[in-house]
């Protein structure tokens, strides 16, 4: 194929480009309601369960760099939804935690999330979502495999 006869919609990096985007700017208008972020989700994902992560930890699972987390953390912090706390392993990194606040916003945020996946799904059958849910997990593989 030549440039001339490039058609971006023809190459799925175009749709998961479009979709990403989109769904960050309707998930931020959606979740003001909840007083959360989309940026914000892996973190709370990740501490949800009452887990106590590190920085360095949060940043590597969530797969951004180190100034990016220390950015949304600060955010976070400053919006009462995590709190730091000394290691008792090693007193220079602090352990992040989810603050009473953010564990009571993620039932709501939960909520929009699925309303969300079902908008976006919207004229699927139940196989079609099993189906996209399939190959999506595969692409991720491959991209992860790029990455490594």
């Amino acid at each position: 194929m030549t440039d001339e006869e490039w058609q971006p919609l023809k190459h799925p990096s175009h749709y998961f480009s479009r979709i990403g985007r989109a769904q960050t700017r309707i998930g931020d208008v959606r979740l003001r309601a909840a007083g959360l972020a989309t940026a914000q989700l892996p973190v709370l994902s990740m501490l949800s369960r009452g887990a106590s992560l590190s920085q360095t930890e949060l940043a590597r699972r969530a797969k951004v760099e180190q100034p990016s987390m220390a950015q949304l953390l600060v955010r976070m912090e400053r919006d009462g939804l995590i709190q730091r706390e000394p290691d008792p392993s090693d007193r220079r990194p602090s352990l992040i935690t989810l603050t009473e606040k953010a564990k009571r916003r993620i039932p709501a945020s939960r909520a929009i999330l699925r309303q969300a996946n079902a908008d976006m799904t919207r004229g699927f059958s139940a196989e079609d979502v099993d189906k996209l849910l399939e190959l999506l997990g595969r692409v991720l593989e491959n991209v992860d495999g790029i990455e490594s």
